[in-house]
C-alpha cells in the first residue's frame, strides 16, 4: 500500500487540504518570516530587479539554513532569468524564486511505500539524541495504523534508561505490541527477536527503534552497521528502510549528521523535525541539494497529524504565506 504525497499548483492548495495547509503555514511561520520579510518590497519598491537584490536574497537564504550550495543554485538560476529578462516586475521575481526552491526539492518528494512482499516490512529508525526519533516512531505507527498497515514496534534502543518505557507508552497508546528486553541489552538481538515475532505472526510493518548516537561516534555506528547486518541475513531486501530522524533547529549540522550517518548505513529517507519552533528549517533546501535522499515526513507540531508527507510545492507556498 502506498501513501502518496500529493503536491498543489503555485500558491493554491489543494482542494480540502486548506486545514492541512493552514497548519503547514504556521508552522514553517519562524523560516518563512526570515525568508519572505521584505522581499517584495525590496523587488517593487525601487522598481528594479538587479544584482543587488540578488544579493540580498542571498544574505535571506543563507540566514534561513539554506546552505552554500542551494543558495548558489538558486541564486545562478535566478541569475540567467534576469540575463534573459523574464524578471520584470516583483511577482515575477517571486514567483521565479519560488520555482527557483521547489526544484530543489521535487526530486526528494517521494512517499514511504510499504510494499506487499509476504514478510514484515521493516522501518529502521536512526539519529541522534534529542532528535525526536522516539516520538515520530510513535506518530508514524499511528499514521500505518490509520492506513489498515498492522504494526509492531522493537525497542532497540536499550542504553537510554527510559527509552523502552517511552516506547511502551506509544505502544498502549496505539495499540500496537512492542518487543523488549532488560536495559542494556544487545540491539541487535532485541530487533532480531521482534523479526522473528513479526514475521510469525504476519505482521505488515516492523519498526525498530536505535539507541540515539552522536554521528561522531564511531562505536555506536558500527553497532548501526551490525543490526543491518543481521536483518540482512534474514533477508537480502532487509531492512527495507533505514529513516534519518533529523531536529531542523540544528541549522547545517542536521546536513553533517546526515552525511556521516549515510557514509555508514545507507539511507533510503529523512523525516525533518521540529520544523515549527525554528527560524532554520531552510535546512530541508540544504539536504536536498547534497543528497537527494527521499524527505518521507516532517514535523510540524505535537499532534499526530503534524507528522505529514513531504510535498515540495506545498512546503514552498506555505513559506511564502502570511
Amino acid at each position: 500500500m502506498a501513501e502518496t504525497a500529493a503536491s498543489s499548483d503555485p500558491g493554491t492548495p489543494a482542494p480540502g487540504r486548506d486545514g492541512l495547509f493552514s497548519r503547514l503555514r504556521r508552522g514553517l511561520g519562524k523560516t518563512g518570516s526570515r525568508l519572505r520579510e521584505g522581499l517584495a518590497s525590496l523587488a517593487g519598491g525601487a522598481g528594479r530587479i538587479d544584482e543587488e537584490l540578488l544579493e540580498e536574497v542571498e544574505t535571506r537564504l543563507l540566514s534561513a539554513d539554506v546552505g552554500l550550495e542551494a543558495t548558489d543554485a538558486v541564486i545562478q538560476g535566478l541569475r540567467k532569468n534576469l540575463d534573459r529578462r523574464r524578471l520584470a516586475d516583483a511577482n515575477a521575481f517571486i514567483a521565479a524564486l519560488k520555482e527557483e526552491l521547489t526544484g530543489l526539492l521535487l526530486p526528494c518528494e517521494q512517499a514511504l511505500s510499504i510494499s506487499a512482499s509476504g514478510r514484515p516490512f521493516v522501518i529502521l529508525m536512526v539519529g541522534v539524541n534529542g532528535a525526536g526519533k522516539t516520538t515520530t516512531i510513535g506518530k508514524l505507527a499511528r499514521r500505518l495504523g490509520d492506513q489498515g498497515h498492522s504494526v509492531m514496534l522493537a525497542a532497540g534502543d536499550t542504553f537510554r534508561a527510559a527509552a523502552v518505557e517511552q516506547l511502551q507508552a506509544w505502544g498502549e497508546r496505539n495499540q500496537v505490541p512492542v518487543v523488549a528486553q532488560a536495559a542494556g541489552a544487545d540491539s541487535a538481538a532485541v530487533i532480531f527477536d521482534a523479526w522473528q515475532s513479526a514475521r510469525a505472526k504476519g505482521v505488515d510493518v516492523l519498526i525498530a527503534d536505535t539507541a540515539g548516537r552522536l554521528h561522531t561516534s564511531d562505536n555506536l555506528m558500527r553497532e548501526l552497521e551490525k543490526i543491518a547486518r543481521v536483518l540482512g541475513k534474514q533477508d537480502a531486501g532487509l531492512p527495507d528502510e533505514i529513516l534519518l530522524v533529523l531536529d531542523a533547529t540544528t541549522g547545517q549540522n542536521a546536513v553533517n549528521q546526515a552525511e556521516r550517518f549515510h557514509e555508514s548505513t545507507p539511507l533510503t529517507g529523512i523525516v525533518l523535525t521540529k520544523l515549527d519552533g525554528t527560524a532554520r528549517g531552510g535546512v530541508v533546501f540544504a539536504i536536498a541539494r547534497r543528497f537527494g535522499i527521499p524527505l518521507r515526513f516532517i514535523g510540524i507540531g505535537e499532534q499526530a497529524e503534524d507528522l505529514r508527507p513531504f510535498a515540495a510545492r506545498d512546503f514552498v507556498e506555505a513559506l511564502f504565506s502570511e
